[in-house]
C-alpha cells in the first residue's frame, strides 16, 4: 500500500492529459474547447449570481422581519410588478442561457468540409483506426495499451510514469490545423470515444455511426480514454492523438504507407513452420499476450492457451473460428481484422507453442476460405 501511495505522490502533470489534483476542464486545444470552457465558467457564473440573489434576499428577509424584532407580516393580494418580474427575469435568464450553448452545441455537430476523415472503431478493449478520406486515406491500424503498462497493472507494482494506462503502441497521428472527422462505430459493445483536450465525446455503438470532429491548434501529445463502461478490462482501453505539424504529418504518412506495403502478404503464399513461428509471435505478444499471458497460462477469468482443448483441437480450423469471430460468452472478441497471413501466422504460434506440440500448421489460404 505503502509503494502505491509512494508511486501516486510521484507522478506529475501529463501535458495534454489529466494533471494532479485537477479541478478545472482541461486546458484546451481547440475553439470547440475552449468554448465549452467559457461556457462552463459562465453558467457556473450565472448559476452562482442567482443563488447569492435567491438566498440572499431569503436570509436577509428572515434576518429583517424576525419575530424578535416585532415584525408583523403585510397582507396584500396580488402584485402585476412582482408577477411580471417572476415572469421575465428567468425568460432573460433562461435566452441567456440558451443562446451561447446553442450556438457551441450546433458548432460542435458541423461536421462538413472536413480535410480529414478517420473511422474510430471500439473494440474489447483497443481501438482500431481507418483513415477513410483526405491525405492517409487507406491507412489502418490497431492501437493498444502498452504491453509493460498492462503488466504493471496485473501485477500491481506501476511504475511512477506521468502516462500510466494512457501509453498506447500505436497512435492516432493527425495534421495540426486541419478539421479532423471522427466517425465512431463499434465491434461488440457500447464504447464512446472522448478526448477532453479537443472537447469531444461520441458514443460507438455496434451497428451504428456517430461522428464529431475536432481541429487542433497547436502540436503535441494528448490523451483521452474510452468513456462508456465497456466491460472488465474498460480501464486499459486509452486514446492517444498525436498533433503533428504538416511536413511531419506527411511523412508519418508516407512511412506508414511504406510500413503497410512491407506487411502486405500474398494470402496464396505457403509458408514454413519456422517462419509462421516467428510471425505468429510478433502478432500474438501485440495482441493476445496481454490477456492470455506471454506463457500462455491466462490469468483469472482468460482461458489459458497452453493445453487448451480448442488450440490442440484436430480440427485445426475450429481455432481459426474463434479468432475471426470471436467468443463474448467468454469474452474473446473477434480478430477478423487481422490479416489472413497475421491469423494463419497466430494460430500455428499458438498450436506449437508452451506443451501444445501439435505440428500443425495454418497456411493464409486456409483462413481466406474460413472468412466465407
Amino acid at each position: 500500500m505503502l509503494l502505491t501511495t509512494g508511486a501516486a505522490m510521484a507522478v506529475k502533470d501529463l501535458p495534454g492529459g489529466p494533471a494532479v489534483n485537477q479541478l478545472n476542464l482541461h486546458p484546451p486545444v481547440t475553439k470547440i474547447a475552449a468554448d465549452q470552457m467559457w461556457l462552463h465558467n459562465f453558467m457556473l457564473i450565472l448559476c452562482l449570481g442567482i443563488f447569492v440573489a435567491v438566498f440572499g434576499v431569503m436570509f436577509y428577509s428572515i434576518f429583517k422581519h424576525r419575530k424578535s424584532k416585532g415584525a408583523v407580516s403585510a397582507n396584500f393580494h396580488e402584485s402585476v410588478a412582482v408577477e411580471i418580474a417572476w415572469t421575465v427575469v428567468p425568460f432573460i435568464i433562461v435566452i441567456a442561457m440558451a443562446l451561447p450553448a446553442t450556438k457551441v452545441v450546433v458548432a460542435m455537430k458541423d461536421t462538413t468540409n472536413a480535410d480529414l476523415t478517420i473511422k474510430a472503431t471500439g473494440y474489447q478493449w483497443k481501438w482500431g483506426y481507418d483513415y477513410l478520406k483526405g491525405e492517409g486515406e487507406g491507412i489502418g491500424f490497431l492501437s493498444t495499451l502498452d504491453t509493460a503498462q498492462r503488466e504493471q497493472s496485473d501485477s500491481g507494482k506501476p511504475e511512477a510514469v506521468d502516462n500510466y494506462l494512457l501509453k498506447v503502441d500505436n497512435p492516432l497521428v493527425v495534421p495540426v490545423g486541419k478539421k479532423v472527422r471522427i466517425i465512431t462505430t463499434a465491434n461488440d459493445v457500447i464504447h464512446a470515444f472522448m478526448v477532453p483536450a479537443f472537447g469531444i465525446k461520441q458514443d460507438a455503438i455496434p451497428g451504428f455511426v456517430r461522428d464529431t470532429w475536432f481541429k487542433a491548434e497547436q502540436t503535441g501529445d494528448f490523451y483521452g480514454q474510452c468513456a462508456e463502461l465497456c466491460g472488465k478490462e474498460h480501464a486499459y482501453m486509452p486514446i492517444h492523438v498525436k498533433v503533428l505539424s504538416a511536413e511531419d504529418y506527411s511523412a508519418w504518412v508516407a512511412g506508414k504507407k511504406k510500413e503497410m506495403a512491407a506487411k502486405a502478404d500474398d494470402p496464396s503464399k505457403v509458408w514454413e513452420l519456422a517462419a509462421l513461428m516467428e510471425r505468429g509471435e510478433k502478432v500474438y505478444n501485440a495482441n493476445c499476450a496481454a490477456c492470455h499471458k506471454a506463457d500462455g497460462k491466462g490469468a483469472g477469468p482468460i482461458k489459458a492457451l497452453d493445453g487448451s482443448a480448442v488450440v490442440t483441437d484436430a480440427d485445426k480450423l475450429a481455432q481459426v473460428a474463434v479468432v475471426l469471430k470471436g467468443r463474448l460468452d467468454k469474452g474473446m472478441p473477434a480478430w477478423a481484422q487481422l490479416s489472413d497471413t497475421e491469423i494463419a501466422a497466430l494460430v500455428t504460434y499458438t498450436k506449437n507453442s508452451w506443451s501444445n506440440k501439435t505440428g500443425q500448421v495454418v497456411q493464409p489460404a486456409e483462413v481466406v476460405a474460413a472468412r466465407k
